[in-house]
């Protein structure tokens, strides 16, 4: 009943979408061009893509609400304390495409056992979903990680982002260019350690989430071409 009538109450401003009814929303939004077969499985592997976030900043004793979605914009968890440390940023921003990533596979090897092309799409929109994240570039999940091996690389993120805005124009990239040039532009000022103690991290910690986010980034790339390469031309 609670559920239903939040439902209801989703035209209010103000509100807060809960997560069944922002999944529902969102399944209906994306069944409108892709069916509603692809649409379930899409919002499914972003939610197992947030879960990974909520599980891991759980893990680490932070108060974190359920995940939330807006069709064509993609799905968030709110973070009601923030991490005090960026192993821990790290360590919460990671946790997201690793899961998102296995589910992704699992949709592969699916694909691979029955031949269906359904299958193999919705696989390719969870290894291209995660790839983009990972862009070395705050408020996305690849700056969150790679903060806590230099935040100077997310120098590297910003053109990046530019370069697939000129492949594939999207609002959405502007929308998160915003969102970090504030960043970005202390890295380029060298003020980006206002709060020194926050990135201070033994450097085999820094080694190893560096080794994380490479693996993880080659993979997807991987894979994301691979099954690219397999889908029916349309």
């Amino acid at each position: 009943m609670k559920l239903l009538l939040s439902l209801l109450a989703l035209g209010k401003l103000g509100k807060v979408l809960t997560t069944g009814g922002s999944m529902i929303i969102s399944v209906f939004a994306y069944a409108l061009l892709y069916g509603w077969k692809y649409a379930v499985g899409f919002v499914l592997l972003l939610f197992c893509h947030e879960m990974g976030h909520f599980w891991a900043a759980r893990a680490r004793g932070l108060d974190v609400g359920a995940p939330t979605f807006i069709p064509f914009v993609g799905a968030w968890i709110q973070l009601k304390e923030q991490p005090m440390d960026a192993e821990t940023e790290a360590y919460v921003g990671i946790a997201g495409p690793m899961l998102g990533s296995a589910a992704a596979f699992a949709c592969y090897l699916v694909a691979t056992a029955t031949g269906s092309s359904l299958w193999l799409a919705i696989s390719y929109a969870g290894f291209m979903l995660n790839l983009f994240n990972l862009i070395p570039l705050s408020p996305l999940d690849g700056g969150r990680i790679v903060g806590v091996v230099s935040p100077r690389i997310w120098l590297i993120g910003m053109p990046m982002l530019v370069a697939l805005f000129c492949w594939k124009p999207n609002p959405l990239l502007v929308l998160i260019a915003i969102l970090a040039a504030p960043q970005v532009w202390r890295v380029f000022k060298n003020r980006h350690l206002e709060n020194p103690e926050y990135y201070r991290v033994a450097p085999a910690v820094r080694y190893s989430y560096a080794a994380y986010y490479l693996a993880l980034a080659a993979g997807l790339a991987m894979m994301t071409y691979e099954v690219g390469q397999a889908l029916p031309s349309q």
